[in-house]
């Protein structure tokens, strides 16, 4: 069933050879600095995307795309770098490749979300936060493997195959934005687009090391995109570098003005180890309060807080919201962009068990566990408390931020799609991997992540942040400044 628009062999590196002048490993250049040479004269477009083509052959095992366009990649290079000579740039990201997730609509490529029954879907126009990358010069190199339909963290899909870890090809990408991760972290690409309800941005970034941030919710536009849930989904940026997740915010947003790194002496961030700290992974749990102290050492207060009844609360409204708004929100959208099935013709077809149970067993109207509207509503009233138990823990404790591990562990062996090894106890492996990620989710807040280094075994750990709602550009300028205390993870082997 996986379909490929154009070369992704192994013969994409003799094919597209680099052209003499390239930087010496044009791979590792992040979105901002591979623009800045192309704005500069000093890096073609072209050459940069034969480079990133050629990791993509080489690492085509990885599996991080649902459909790569190698020959139009190629083509829109050699354009950006026709106007480029002629000193006409379209926008910030001008030549600059990007991959994006397979449920955000981009002209010209298919959008399956991952899912058979939309497999022949091909949209006409990009969704506005995508349309705005590339009005802005970026080139959108493939669109990525996800979990189906974006209903869970592993990405292990049963109709277009598992997306894997770089650095360790047995375990899990994370989800739903797996794809993106993975190719990002792998050099694939610089920056792209994931999307996230409960985690699904965060979560994939932190177990591929690379950054990604889940912007305040209705701050990036939501037309064009698979739903799941309109009062919980959003776009967000990945990439390798902070930086670099700033242009994409600008970009997408419109904001102006430079993020500067924040002066970390006297920076406040909350630590709730109650809920964000249990249960861990005893590597995570050293490497986390290893790099807390780490930034004790820069000056950092980091302030313990109470949030009492967070995770009590949490939990009345984030299933009760997703599996209801899923099959009106999905209905809504077939319908509007003509596709000729309802939300149970596109169950039917659903290859992922685990999504297919999900569906049959809560998504679907009649289903033995769907959400009566009266208990949706009842959550959706529950929503003001959570949102401001936030506000309240920010202001009285006077943080910036709460911080925490963005995942409780780490990647996980693929397979393990219902239960996972934790402290060698058997763990819900959804319900764990987005403990940390899904409050604030439902809060509608900004939340970042970064890399803060990996495990014995070579697995990425990240650290997770996060902010009151509109905070997202001080957000980010944290993690500017901590990006400069934890560094950056080296490539995948």
């Amino acid at each position: 069933m996986k379909r490929l628009l154009g070369a992704i062999s192994m013969a994409v590196a003799t094919v597209f050879p680099l052209h003499a002048g390239a930087q010496a490993d044009p791979t590792e250049l992040s979105a901002a600095e591979a623009a800045r040479l192309i704005r500069a004269g000093k890096l073609k477009s072209e050459d940069l995307m034969r480079a990133l083509l050629d990791v993509a052959a080489k690492k085509k095992d990885l599996n991080s795309f649902i459909t790569l366009d190698a020959e139009a990649a190629l083509k829109a290079a050699q354009a950006a770098d026709a106007a480029a000579r002629k000193k006409k740039f379209k926008g910030r990201l001008h030549g600059v490749p990007i991959v994006v997730k397979d449920n955000v609509h981009v002209a010209g490529f298919p959008n399956t979300a991952g899912t058979p029954g939309l497999k022949d879907f091909r949209p006409k126009r990009s969704a506005p936060v995508a349309d705005k990358l590339v009005k802005a010069g970026a080139i959108v190199l493939g669109k990525t493997n996800m979990h189906e339909l974006a209903f869970g963290i592993t990405t292990n899909n049963a109709a277009f195959g598992a997306a894997r870890n770089p650095y360790d090809p047995k375990r899990i990408a994370g989800g739903s934005s797996g794809g993106s991760g993975a190719a990002i972290a792998a050099r694939m690409a610089p920056a792209g687009l994931g999307t996230d309800t409960g985690g699904s941005v965060r979560i994939p970034a932190a177990l591929n090391g690379i950054a990604g941030l889940r912007p305040t919710l209705g701050r990036y536009p939501q037309e064009g995109i698979t739903p799941i849930a309109h009062t919980r989904d959003t776009a967000g940026p990945m990439a390798r570098t902070v930086a670099d997740l700033v242009l994409l915010d600008s970009v997408v947003t419109g904001a102006k003005g430079r993020v500067a790194p924040a002066k970390l002496r006297g920076l406040r961030l909350g630590v709730y180890r109650e809920h964000f700290f249990k249960g861990l992974d005893a590597e995570t749990e050293k490497i986390t309060n290893g790099a807390l102290e780490k930034l004790k050492g820069e000056g950092v207060e980091i302030v313990e807080v109470d949030m009492p009844g967070l995770a009590e609360l949490n939990g009345k409204i984030g299933f009760a919201v997703a599996v209801f708004e899923a099959n009106v929100d999905l209905g809504k959208y077939l319908k509007k962009y003509g596709i000729a099935l309802d939300v149970k013709g596109v169950a039917d077809q659903i290859a992922s068990p685990d999504v297919k149970g999900i569906f049959a067993g809560a998504v679907l109207p009649g289903a033995q566990k769907a959400v009566p509207q009266a208990v949706y509503k009842q959550a959706l009233a529950l929503r003001p408390q959570l949102k401001k138990l936030y506000a309240d823990t920010f202001a009285k404790n006077r943080i910036a931020a709460l911080i925490f591990p963005t995942t409780p562990l780490p990647a996980a062996p693929i397979g393990d799609d219902k239960t996972t090894k934790l402290n060698d106890k058997d763990v819900p492996t959804f319900r764990t991997f987005i403990q940390n990620t899904d409050p604030g989710s439902n809060a509608g807040i900004p939340g970042l992540t970064l890399p803060i280094g990996r495990t014995q075994a070579g697995l990425p750990l990240g650290l997770g942040l996060d902010g009151p709602a509109g905070s997202d550009r001080k957000l980010l300028a944290i993690g500017l400044a901590l990006e400069k205390v934890f560094g950056r993870l080296p490539a995948p082997q």
